[in-house]
């Protein structure tokens, strides 16, 4: 393993990730961006801290950019890395494989988060729109009928004055509320962290969840995967919300409970836009997969293809502000980590 021809006192940094998922997230001129701003110990990622020679080139390292299949860091990894002063994820969450001993010794932590939120958003606000024209109804109505549509028998159909729901005022929620501006729509939020003052600031009502399921034409989620949110969508949730309400998870499949939102669309009375499901996948068998008024996707809502480079891009900001001396722009702190995804 060598190290480039960066002059001394250049930023001594690492990739930490499988090596395949390199050319994923950064595009070649972002690698370039990245070479031209630090000492990069090696050209190749690190999948393994034990790997022969790593722990020996690991001992001069100042800043780690990790991503996906990045191993585990505890205070042992951290011992044999006593300059690292910054984690640069480019990725979502870092909860996967860091620990509390990063935050403990006042390691800088970043993430790419804001840069996934960008499509998890727009592809929810699809669903918004997708899911209040009853696209999956009048799709199977068509392809089982082969007549032109009919509306009768169809939920409220429109974006037209409709209300709203985020669940969670996270980084997607925030930006699901932003493209929201674009319909004539009245957007309520619960989250136990937001505050009035930042409620009006975002132009949202602030209310709590229940208030939230019985108002909602659309009942979409942003929240973390936490003990506390656990099912938070359960079956007196579900049965609050109004006949033709349309349930969006696009975060974790732990906050619904299956069984009783299977029970509400078996019947017809919501629709369902499911990108994560608990379990997930979902068996072979549900019948969440046959029924019209659910579309169940694979995961797709967070970046894909070209959109993965834009988590890349980020992270090379983040170092290059890193190596300027300048606060990062996307921080990850430990007390955050409790309701962040």
């Amino acid at each position: 393993m060598t190290g480039n021809s960066a002059g001394s006192g250049v930023v001594k940094a690492a990739f930490v990730m499988a090596p395949k998922n390199l050319p994923t997230l950064f595009s070649g001129d972002d690698v370039e961006r990245l070479a031209a701003t630090v000492q990069l110990l090696s050209p190749s990622p690190i999948d393994s801290f034990d790997e022969p020679g790593v722990r020996e080139l690991l001992a001069d390292v100042e800043l780690l950019v990790t991503g996906w299949g990045a191993p585990a860091i505890d205070a042992a990894e951290l011992d044999a890395m006593p300059r690292l002063r910054a984690i640069v994820h480019a990725a979502g969450t870092v909860k996967t494989f860091l620990t509390d001993a990063v935050f403990e010794r006042g390691i800088q932590v970043s993430s790419s988060a804001a840069a996934n939120a960008v499509p998890v958003a727009e592809f929810t606000f699809a669903a918004i729109v997708m899911g209040l024209k009853r696209s999956s109804r009048f799709t199977h109505q068509l392809r089982t009928t082969g007549r032109s549509r009919t509306t009768e028998g169809m939920p409220p159909l429109g974006t037209h004055g409709v209300v709203i729901g985020i669940v969670g005022a996270s980084r997607v929620g925030r930006a699901v509320v932003g493209l929201l501006a674009n319909l004539d729509a009245t957007v309520l939020v619960h989250d136990p962290y937001l505050s009035t003052l930042e409620a009006a600031e975002l132009g949202v009502e602030l209310v709590e969840l229940d208030e939230l399921c019985r108002r909602s034409d659309v009942v979409s989620l942003h929240a973390p995967a936490t003990e506390a949110t656990a099912k938070m969508i359960g079956a007196a949730q579900l049965a609050a919300m109004k006949d033709g309400a349309v349930v969006i998870n696009t975060a974790r499949g732990s906050l619904l409970d299956t069984a009783a939102l299977t029970a509400e669309v078996a019947a017809g009375r919501l629709d369902a836009y499911l990108d994560v499901t608990d379990p997930e996948p979902l068996p072979a068998d549900s019948v969440l997969f046959t029924l019209p008024n659910v579309v169940v996707t694979p995961h797709i809502a967070g970046a894909l293809g070209n959109e993965i480079h834009r988590l890349g891009h980020q992270a090379v900001t983040e170092v290059e502000r890193f190596a300027q001396g300048l606060p990062l722009a996307f921080p990850v702190i430990a007390a955050d980590l409790a309701r962040i995804a």
